[in-house]
This record gives structure tokens, sequence and C-alpha cells, in this order.
């Protein structure tokens, strides 16, 4: 996932894609891609992989995770086939979360944080949209674009790490 989006809001710049309710409800997408599907989208897209739909599902999650030993945590996250919806905030406050350096190895994580970073990716998902919604977001982020740790009150060491190429 890259790029942003706005729920019944519009930045300056115009949107690449902008859906429009019949409740009166917009999206507006920033900086995305727009694929076209021309067949059925069940077809197209792997439900159980997307974090906030009722088809999610962890086990296939941990599978994946498990055959990507060697991969960063902070890429693994923001791995589309693995946890499609995760984007930059939900991957920097779930690791701040669970206390997980995001150049952990999958590999090098116990199975009891593994499964830990697999729910919190999903419990976060929900309450990043519900906290959007509401106009609140901002104020629930421990970690993304803070400069100070609020547990230790030590400075933050911000960097672009990981392969993943950031929004």
């Amino acid at each position: 996932m890259f790029g942003s989006y706005r729920i019944n809001d519009r930045k300056d710049t115009a949107p690449r894609l902008s859906l429009r309710f019949a409740d009166a409800t917009e999206l507006n997408f920033y900086a995305c891609s727009v694929k076209y599907v021309e067949d059925t989208l069940d077809s197209q897209y792997d439900w159980q992989t997307d974090v906030m739909s009722d088809q999610w599902n962890p086990a296939l999650a941990q599978k994946k995770l498990r055959n990507l030993p060697d991969t960063f945590v902070c890429d693994a996250l923001l791995n589309q086939d693995i946890f499609a919806g995760v984007g930059n905030i939900i991957k920097n406050e779930v690791l701040f979360r669970i206390r997980v350096h995001p150049l952990s190895l999958v590999g090098g994580l116990p199975s009891k944080k593994l499964k830990t970073l697999i729910e919190q990716a999903r419990i976060y998902s929900f309450e990043f949209l519900a906290w959007k919604k509401a106009y609140v977001l901002r104020q629930h982020w421990l970690a993304h674009n803070k400069s100070i740790c609020p547990r230790c009150d030590i400075p933050f060491i911000r960097a672009h790490v990981g392969k993943t190429p950031s929004a």
C-alpha cells in the first residue's frame, strides 16, 4: 500500500481517484495506482489477505511469514500479499505496540510474538479506520511521526528502513 486517502475530506491537490456513495460518504485517493479489473473481483483478489475482511485468515498470514524468515518485519507488514491494507502508519504503530524493532527478522520472532504481530495488524487497522472517520487519528499515534518515545522519553531515531519503499 502506498499513497494516502481522505474520508469525507480533501487535500489541496486533486485526488487521483474519488469515490462518492449514496450515503454522501466520499473517499479520495492520492498518489495511488488504479487497476481496472475486468473479471469478478473475487477471482482477482484474495480476501484472506485483507486484514479488514471477514475472510481474513491469520493462519495463512502466519504460514506466509514462516516462509520469509530472512525478511525484515517492517517489510513483512507492508507485504500486501500477506497484510493487504497495512501501510506505514499501521506498520509503525503495530511494531511500537508489540515492542519489535522494524529491522528484526521474521524468523527471529518467537511464535507468540509472531501471533501478536498478526493480531495487532488487524486490530490496529480497525482502530485506524474508526479514528480516521472520527478525525482523531493523529491523536492516537504513539510512534508514527513522533520525535520522543512516550515510554522512555528518549528521542526516536527516524530513518527509512527495510527494502520496501515508504509512501
